[in-house]
């Protein structure tokens, strides 16, 4: 498409989602109340008004606004090109995506039958009264959740990546005989190190880096209300004292009265309705992060944000970009009739098992519920979808399992061979790190400035390159083990991991 062309359908988009925003009548409503200032004129009204706006901050909230939007919107379109290509441009990968949704509602519809369980219904009067008297802590409720079980689990998951195979590509044309050794078999085309570091150059080992050397860096980028000045500079790593508004600039979730409005009225519709996914939430956090060490103390701000998260139908527009498609239950057991039809969760999201984790980290940055909600909304409709959808998007989970063999294959290949002998693919072992992110499995301060990383590159890709460079720096036992069980033993714990020091040495000390 035409450069010019391209970048006026862009504009267009931006405009058009502004609009109908708060933002909009915000700053509509200052350039009318501007007008009775004295230094505005009549001859020069245009320059003025702005000149205002400038000086405000009303122009940098709208920078922000339209950063964000860059970062979250569909790329511009040639008109005939239908929907679902701008979702996941792959037919194999749609059609692999939507069989797999119709699994995980059947797991659910079936949940809900086998123990008559409604998907929704309202809550007494009485049942409302309790909750609201124990929202904020609501840890201590030990209700009976034995009948239920997680709708699924990311080694289910994983094996359907497994199985996902391109029918127009024929596997016999690869050059490489690598490409049979792993167990990901779709051509995806993913970075290897000099591209890594080209891409990661700020990640240098001459480059000073939060976390290693904390006196560097710091600077008023935070005073300055700029998404993209603070964007770059979480490349090198948050401060912790700064790391709370960094990221809160970085997404643009703001924590003005109409967001906690609609957090109130979230958390009104949690208090009035109970949904059978609410048990799946309070399974899993119970299963998850109930047991961590790290994250316990925050089992009531996990039921308090995943509640309302499942309620939030604001998140049905990221799946515009998604290669998934929200599911579908039937009201009045009209199955088949469209007319009664509605999304469930109203979300549209199914929690998994290990999905409380995308939250937890968040916890110990904010301690409001509605700015810790905003935030994490926005890093699941940012980034935390792709690692749990089928597509070929660079941050997908397909390409983070694809980049991670690939990179063990090629820096690695004698680790990789001897795994393989003893029956034990890498992947099996790293899949559940990178599906979380590494939340839960690394202490919280290190799993924060691999976070850090994802937000400043705008991408999961880091994650990989941190799973191959744990077995690049656990590689002298592992070349000793001889069982699934005894690899399994060795990259047990990566509680004591030093994150940017693997990362560093792995992409820029490691032989080309």
């Amino acid at each position: 498409m035409d450069e010019g062309i391209e970048l006026s359908l862009t504009i267009a988009q931006i405009i058009q989602r502004l609009r109908g925003s708060h933002l909009h009548s915000q700053i509509e409503r200052q350039a009318k109340e501007c007008l009775h200032q004295p230094d505005v004129k009549l001859e020069s009204l245009k320059e003025d008004v702005r000149s205002f706006l400038k000086t405000s901050g009303w122009e940098r909230k709208l920078q922000n606004a339209v950063y964000r939007e860059l970062h979250i919107q569909l790329p511009p379109r040639h008109p005939p090109a239908p929907p679902e290509h701008l979702k996941e441009p792959l037919v194999y990968m749609r059609k692999a995506q939507a069989s797999w949704e119709k699994r995980v509602l059947k797991s659910l519809n079936s949940m809900s039958t086998e123990l008559g369980v409604p998907l929704a219904h309202m809550r007494p009067a009485a049942e409302q009264k309790e909750l609201t008297n124990k929202w904020n802590e609501m840890g201590t409720d030990e209700p009976d959740l034995s009948r239920f079980r997680p709708v699924y689990a990311p080694k289910d998951f994983l094996e359907v990546l497994i199985g996902l195979r391109n029918p127009n590509h024929d596997s016999s044309e690869d050059i490489s005989v690598r490409s049979h050794w792993g167990l990901i078999q779709v051509p995806l085309n993913v970075r290897d190190i000099p591209h890594l570091r080209e891409a990661y150059s700020e990640l240098n080992l001459t480059s000073g880096q939060m976390g290693i050397d904390d006196h560097a860096l710091i600077h008023p980028v935070v005073m300055e209300e700029d998404s993209a000045a603070a964007q770059q500079y979480s490349r090198q790593g948050c401060p912790t004292g700064l790391r709370a508004d960094l990221w809160a600039l970085i997404l643009n979730a703001t924590n003005q009265p109409q967001d906690v409005m609609h957090y109130e009225q979230l958390k009104a519709g949690v208090i009035q309705h109970n949904l059978l996914v609410d048990n799946l939430i309070y399974k899993d956090v119970k299963l998850t992060a109930s047991n961590d060490d790290y994250y316990f103390v925050f089992e009531d701000f996990l039921y308090q944000v995943l509640l309302c998260f499942s309620r939030d139908t604001a998140v049905l527009e990221h799946f515009k970009y998604n290669s998934a498609t929200p599911p579908k239950s039937y009201i009045q057991g009209k199955v088949g009739d469209e007319e009664c039809a509605v999304v469930y969760p109203p979300n549209g999201v199914i929690p998994f098992h290990g999905f409380s984790m995308y939250v937890a980290p968040l916890c110990f940055l904010y301690n409001e519920p509605s700015k810790l909600y905003n935030v994490f909304r926005e890093m699941y409709i940012r980034y935390f979808f792709r690692l749990h959808s089928i597509s070929s998007h660079a941050s997908g989970i397909l390409s983070l399992c694809l980049q991670f063999e690939r990179l063990l294959q090629t820096h690695l290949p004698q680790l990789f061979y001897h795994l393989r002998q003893i029956g034990v693919q890498p992947l099996r072992l790293a899949f559940k790190w990178m599906v979380r992110a590494f939340s839960g499995y690394l202490s919280t301060d290190q799993l924060l400035l691999l976070w850090d990383r994802i937000l400043g590159y705008d991408s999961l890709e880091v994650v990989a390159v941190l799973a191959a460079a744990v077995f690049a720096f656990r590689a002298e036992n592992l070349m000793e083990v001889t069982s699934l069980a005894s690899a399994e033993a060795v990259l047990a714990d990566l509680s004591t991991l030093k994150v940017m020091p693997l990362i560093q040495v792995f992409l820029f000390a490691t032989a080309m």
